[in-house]
Formats: C-alpha cells, sequence, structure tokens
C-alpha cells in the first residue's frame, strides 16, 4: 500500500479483522466479476424484496459471553468490548444480489464470500487532514421520543465518551492538532425490518506533509477500529478472542480506495457471510459496565438486516 501510495497508484483495498489477511486491487486491474465497491450510492429496486429469516445466538449463550465480559470489566481489565455472534440466515439468498439492491453509504461484494452494507466510515482523508466517524448507541426510532432516550440515557453516554477518547488517542499516533469536531449526531437508518437512529461523532487531525508516502503504516498504526474493539484496545482484543464464538474473519475489518491522493474507508459492520451452502449475518454491540444483558441482546438481533 506505501508503494503505492508513493506513486500516487489509485488502489482498493480489503482487511480483516486482526490485519491476518488482506486484499489490495490497483484501480485499473479489478476483476468485477469477483469484487465491486460502491460508495454513497443508493440500491437499485429489487426485483423482489430481500427478506430472509434469521436464529439469533440463544440467549443464554449470549448470557454466558455477557457474564465474561462483565467479569474482566469489573476486574478493571477492559472498559468497553464489542462483543459479536453470527446468526444464521434462511431465504433465497445471493450475496450479489443484496450488494445490488441495498442502500448503504459503503457496499462491497467479495464473490462467494460475504456482502457488506455499511454505514461506518473508518477514516477519511482529504487534503492533508484525516477523519474519523465512530459509530456507538442504536435505537428503534420508532419508539416514542427515541432521540432523547438514546441521547439521554447513562449507558450510551459512557459508551460513546469511551470510544470518542480511544479514536482521538488513536489518530494521535499518526496526525497532529487532532480534535472532535461533532459529538454525539443523529443519522436515521432504513431498513428491511424497522428504522434505527445510529449516534456518532466526528473527529479529524493534520497528517504529516508526504502522509501519501505512508498511507498503510497510518491505516496499520489504527487497526482495528476501535468502535468494534474497545479500550484499553490490546487488552480486549485478548478478551475478545478468548470469549467469542466465531470467528469474525472480514466482519469488523475494514475496506476502502485511495485515489493517490485522497482515501475513504469503512468499517465491515453489516456482513452477511457464505459458509459452505449457508449464510450468516455477523452482528454485536459495545458492553460497558452499565449494559443490561436483555438490551444488548436485542440491539445485536436489531442489527440483522438489509438496509433499503
Amino acid at each position: 500500500m506505501n508503494d503505492f501510495g508513493k506513486k500516487q497508484i489509485p488502489f482498493y483495498f480489503i482487511i480483516d479483522f486482526d490485519f491476518s489477511k488482506a486484499f489490495v486491487f490497483a484501480e485499473n486491474e479489478i476483476d468485477s466479476d469477483k469484487v465491486m465497491f460502491s460508495f454513497n450510492s443508493s440500491g437499485k429496486k429489487p426485483n423482489k424484496k430481500n427478506e430472509f429469516l434469521f436464529v439469533p445466538p440463544s440467549f443464554s449463550d449470549f448470557k454466558k459471553a455477557f457474564k465474561k465480559v462483565q467479569n474482566e470489566i469489573n476486574a478493571g481489565n477492559t472498559y468497553l468490548l464489542n462483543l459479536t455472534f453470527s446468526s444464521q440466515i434462511n431465504g433465497d439468498l445471493n450475496l450479489k444480489d443484496i450488494f445490488e439492491t441495498a442502500s448503504a453509504p459503503y457496499k462491497l461484494f467479495l464473490k462467494d464470500a460475504f456482502t457488506v452494507f455499511s454505514p461506518e466510515t473508518f477514516v477519511k482523508i482529504k487534503n492533508g487532514k484525516i477523519y474519523s466517524y465512530p459509530m456507538k448507541g442504536t435505537i428503534d426510532a420508532d419508539i416514542p421520543d427515541a432521540e432523547n432516550i438514546i441521547l439521554e440515557d447513562e449507558k450510551e453516554i459512557a459508551e460513546h465518551y469511551t470510544i470518542v477518547d480511544l479514536i482521538r488517542n488513536d489518530l494521535n499516533q499518526v496526525a497532529e492538532k487532532v480534535k472532535v469536531e461533532r459529538f454525539r449526531y443523529i443519522d436515521k437508518l432504513y431498513t428491511n425490518h424497522k428504522n434505527l437512529l445510529q449516534v456518532s461523532s466526528e473527529i479529524s487531525g493534520e497528517l504529516p506533509e508526504k502522509y501519501t508516502e505512508q498511507i498503510g503504516t497510518i491505516l496499520s498504526k489504527l487497526l482495528p477500529a476501535g468502535s468494534i474493539s474497545g479500550a484499553p484496545k490490546k487488552k480486549t482484543l485478548e478478551i475478545i478472542k478468548e470469549t467469542e464464538t466465531h470467528q469474525r474473519n472480514f466482519y469488523t475489518g475494514i475496506a476502502g480506495f485511495f485515489n493517490g491522493k485522497n482515501l475513504d474507508s469503512f468499517v465491515m459492520i453489516r456482513f452477511i457471510e457464505k459458509q459452505g451452502n449457508e449464510f450468516v449475518y455477523k452482528s454485536g454491540g459495545g458492553i460497558t459496565a452499565f449494559s443490561k444483558v436483555k438490551s444488548e441482546y436485542q440491539e445485536l438481533i436489531d442489527k440483522v438486516y438489509i438496509p433499503e
């Protein structure tokens, strides 16, 4: 990636959660039959609605993992941990069709592997400045007074402060004059099951003069994304590996495009993966000392959707 950056060659990239697998494609070499990206586009109208049934992890399995995370929090080993699971999904599904019809700020299709329709930016680089938009906090938009409920929720406030502080620290590794531009603003997401409100913040910093020559190094220092790992990052990652019952693989990794000067990238959440002849939908949420097991279990379920 640094070599492409030095030569200012535009390229796409896909990096898995633990930075053990990566694909990098020069823009003029990408095979659209195997890999497709989409940035800020709406989906085409489907011939039939993307409907499916899904089987979430059992509440008892979720509760067991949740309790382990809470014990680690009480021991002071982590303050925020993003706990994820796989849900089995059943229906007449096609990864490419879902990619083409779903509406999302970021979409990615990798043949015979997965489809992503993510609402979450990882980082953007524009004219020498780097921006991050951590997303923490989800609620059913149809609940009366939903916006005030989530903005005033003690657990959500604590979680968001933690993740914003983590991202500021991450950006300070690669940039100067890091600051919070916007704190806890609301976006609305439209899905095939229900509409959701999501809470995000915007953080920025100034990159060094020859940042394009270090584009791969900059990304590697920021990985994995703070919003899908936790704080403190190193210890929390150890707990995630000990606690989660599935392999994340490319789920919660990052992907994006560098045009030779500027970069746009996203966190690979809202993720359907093909496993043999079956499909799973991977989802999760942040656990803090204020978390309630039933609410967190419901959030995991609420995030199993295809945006319309």
